[in-house]
């Protein structure tokens, strides 16, 4: 996904924002890895405000606690890059953005940070709504802008499978 592909009636940014706008709902994002890239992507589309409120950037643990809310245990406990922070992440972006669907993610953008265990690549993306939380694992490759790139592609792509389940739930 490119920045000047963002706004053509086919993307995937599009349809998402197409489908928040007929269901009337808002989103919200909670980003670490992707340094505010989702909202960017959102807001890049003339009348984002309809449905996008703000976002989060808690690029540090620090930051994941205060402003996102997760718990300094689930952290200190998984790690910032983990299933168990983003969930949280997502969850409590519900409340403190007020919103009807939060996108977190956070993950190991590279080229260096990454371990035997967590390599660089690594991202856990997260789609919260009120009917509970949807999350995926993802491992990209050693590309510190790819790895950005494919993430915000992969939790627009997410949100869309969420939003497009039958039943509304995830």
């Amino acid at each position: 996904m490119k920045y000047n592909d963002i706004t053509n009636e086919n993307s995937i940014i599009k349809t998402v924002s197409d489908l928040l706008l007929e269901k009337e709902a808002s989103l919200g994002t909670i980003e670490s890895c992707t340094g505010g890239g989702i909202a960017n992507a959102f807001v890049m589309l003339p009348g984002a405000s309809n449905f996008f409120r703000g976002g989060l950037i808690t690029y540090s643990n620090e930051l994941k606690s205060q402003l996102a809310h997760v718990s300094p245990t689930t952290l200190e406990k998984y790690g910032a890059v983990s299933e168990e922070v983003v969930k949280e992440m997502a969850l409590n972006g519900l409340e403190v953005l007020n919103v009807d669907y939060t996108i977190a993610v956070s993950g190991i953008a590279g080229p260096s940070g990454g371990s035997d265990e967590k390599p660089v690549g690594l991202v856990w993306i997260a789609i919260a709504t009120k009917n509970g939380v949807v999350s995926k694992k993802h491992l990209f490759g050693n590309d510190r802008a790819e790895n950005i790139q494919q993430s915000i592609l992969s939790a627009v792509t997410l949100l869309h499978t969420v939003l497009t389940q039958q039943n509304e739930g995830v």
